[in-house]
């Protein structure tokens, strides 16, 4: 049997970005995990998923969370330069 944490090290994406698509999309991480290793196999997958970080900052702005919205742009910055060096494959 697979665990969550099995899953993740099959995934190309880091819990931040599993979480960020959960809260965005309101499932759950398995959920999220199962969406993001899809999108995550096309530009415009990723572009989606860069969307929904997004999205996800500026709620947490607009809710005065500043740490979150922070945290989120760290986790959307790492992204991108992971997005940026798939694209150059």
């Amino acid at each position: 049997m697979l665990t969550f944490d099995d899953c993740v090290g099959f995934c190309d994406l880091s819990l931040e970005e599993i979480a960020a698509i959960a809260e965005h999309e309101h499932v759950s991480q398995l959920v999220a995990l199962e969406l993001g290793t899809c999108l995550m196999k096309t530009g415009p997958g990723r572009a989606r998923i860069r969307g929904f970080i997004e999205d996800d900052i500026v709620a947490a702005r607009r809710l005065g969370q500043r740490r979150r919205a922070g945290d989120l742009a760290r986790v959307l910055e790492r992204f991108a330069a992971r997005c940026e060096k798939l694209a150059g494959q």
